[in-house]
């Protein structure tokens, strides 16, 4: 087996509510926005839950974006890092987090959480049935796209790098 480990960013949400998909149109927008960078893997992950213990595991560097319900204005920007992005059911960030909190504290457990996790939400203005983002958080997506070319660039992708 290689010891090459791969650099993620895993778009998390579920597109027929509204802002609960603002993960999934993140990844697909800075995709586009950035482009192709070598060694970094753009993922939709949906609601997949459990099923993505095997990619979390698989990772050396984890980037997730999500919408995060941490009572704060619409809009905001939320910024967790490994320890302290919550994995235990007790606190429930979005409505398929739990599941995803649970494939974290199991990543956990066996030892093989990435090295580099972080993850960053929106706080989400509308979760009704819907496939539009609600202006506001429509408009955070911009500053997404920034925190993640922060995040890339610490990881030391050389693409973003600047001289």
């Amino acid at each position: 087996m290689s010891d090459i480990k791969r650099k993620v960013v895993l778009g998390l949400g579920n597109l027929i509510n509204k802002d609960e998909g603002v993960g999934i149109h993140a990844v697909y927008r800075m995709r586009t926005f950035l482009g192709p960078i070598p060694g970094v893997e753009w993922v939709d992950g949906g609601v997949a839950g459990l099923d993505l213990l095997a990619l979390v595991e698989e990772c050396s560097h984890l980037l997730v974006l999500d919408a995060i319900d941490a009572g704060l204005p619409a809009g905001t920007m939320v910024e967790l890092e490994k320890e302290q992005i919550p994995r235990f059911m007790g606190i429930k960030l979005s409505q398929h987090q739990v599941s995803f909190q649970e494939v974290l504290a199991l990543a956990s457990w066996r030892e093989k959480l990435p090295s580099y996790l972080h993850l960053l939400g929106i706080q989400p203005a509308d979760i009704s049935l819907g496939l539009d983002l609600s202006p506001v958080v429509k408009t955070s997506l911009l500053k997404m796209s920034q925190y993640t070319r922060n995040i890339l660039s610490r990881w030391g992708i050389p693409e973003l790098v600047t001289a």
